[in-house]
């Protein structure tokens, strides 16, 4: 079970002026099982991106790179159950066929469309399921459609991901929504798995390009469930203009501030679900590092103790072993890391002071905060004034299971 995620609302989900989705079931796993979904974005749309790091970039990543540099996108189709990832060229050629198939219907080129697929890695991509479904996409296209395709898009996740949010904007309310997929496999380095954010703002290029780096920056990159880094990993922020506020023009104006204040809230609450539906997850767990030189050591910091597997069983069970904390921080790889200075919290329990056990420390105060469900680290380095904060959750016999029957 998810740790304090509620189910989103079909009412809760807004409409975003200029943007339908539309769902189809192309059989990829299940029969009429919904797996696919088609995006459509009203002409003048303005799209933003950033895509994974791992070399091994699946084919749909490499195909919407190439078409976005090309053209402004129109639609975006998006299939779970198959990643079309490790297929080589032959991958490369069914995301493009599955293009082409969009393109046609919709009487668009080929490179307006952008492919997107999460599942398993290795399998060559059902390229005639999916054409065959493409029309099915198109006839329900409907602009109230979030909540079904928050659920198409689903993998190993146990909750569909999706936040609506309004602002005030110069006289104009601004709609904001997204939804997010992911649950096991999450280590990003640019976003998370497969997310989508919409919003009807009138924003200029460049203002939408520096919205979606920092609110990137300060969600899906401070996530990890299990270290693994997808060969699939997708971020789309899109603008339609159809709110008819005044353009957006500099990143520093009030206008685009608040826009960027809520694009950031809603990629950090997907970002937080995406950890709280963790594979086999009991714990939600915030790691924060503080008085670090700069914030890259405190991520540093921060990550080697999200990945100690030590430490991710210790909070599965409960276990106030915060030995392995303390082994975490001392192999982290700070240079010239002075123990004396060194403090370490589990909540607000002191566990290590000055290097040394804290005096005030007693098993009894650790183990009511690891029975706790939500819990924070915190770990201070007295060597500046940096901070920086990552969440994480832990390993449970649950996470082996679902990863050792993946593909039965």
């Amino acid at each position: 079970m998810p740790v304090n995620l509620p189910m989103p609302k079909h009412a809760d989900l807004l409409a975003v002026s200029g943007i339908k989705l539309g769902i189809a079931s192309a059989g990829i796993k299940k029969e009429n099982h919904p797996d696919l979904v088609l995006m459509a974005l009203a002409e003048g749309t303005i799209t933003s991106a950033v895509y994974t790091q791992n070399t091994f970039c699946a084919a749909p990543v490499t195909i919407a790179k190439q078409h976005q540099k090309e053209a402004k996108p129109r639609y975006l189709l998006i299939n779970s159950g198959n990643a079309n990832a490790g297929t080589g060229k032959a991958g490369l050629e069914a995301s493009k066929s599955c293009c082409k198939a969009v393109a046609e219907i919709a009487n668009v080129d080929a490179n307006v469309v952008l492919p997107f697929s999460t599942g398993v890695i290795g399998q060559q991509l059902p390229v005639d399921k999916i054409k065959h479904a493409v029309p099915d996409a198109f006839q329900n296209l409907t602009a109230d459609n979030w909540f079904n395709a928050a659920h198409t898009i689903m993998t190993t996740d146990t909750v569909a991901k999706a936040v609506s949010k309004q602002v005030e904007i110069d006289g104009h309310t601004i709609t904001v929504t997204g939804m997010a997929k992911g649950s096991g496999m999450i280590r990003p380095d640019m976003a998370t798995m497969l997310a989508y954010i919409a919003t009807d703002a009138a924003v200029e290029q460049t203002v939408l390009d520096k919205i979606l780096a920092r609110a990137v920056a300060q969600s899906f990159n401070r996530i990890t469930v299990d270290g693994d880094t997808s060969t699939n990993d997708s971020c789309i922020l899109m603008a339609t203009g159809k709110a008819q506020n005044s353009m957006m023009v500099e990143f520093e104006s009030n206008a685009a501030q608040a826009l960027y204040q809520v694009v950031a809230e809603i990629m950090q609450q997907l970002a937080h679900a995406i950890i709280r539906d963790g594979e086999g997850a009991t714990k939600f767990v915030e790691i924060k590092v503080k008085q670090g030189r700069d914030a890259e050591e405190c991520r540093q910091v921060a990550y080697t103790i999200a990945h100690s597997p030590l430490v991710k069983t210790a909070l599965f069970a409960s276990d106030p072993n915060w030995g392995r904390i303390l082994a975490a921080v001392g192999r982290a790889g700070i240079d010239a890391l002075d123990l004396t200075k060194t403090a370490i919290y589990l909540d607000d329990v002191c566990i290590v002071e000055q290097g040394e056990p804290a005096q005030s420390y007693s098993e009894e105060k650790g183990q009511k905060v690891m029975d706790r469900e939500e819990i924070t680290i915190t770990v201070e380095l007295g060597r500046g004034q940096a901070e920086d904060v990552v969440w994480t959750c832990d390993f449970s016999y649950d996470y082996v299971k679902i990863n050792a029957e993946y593909r039965t």
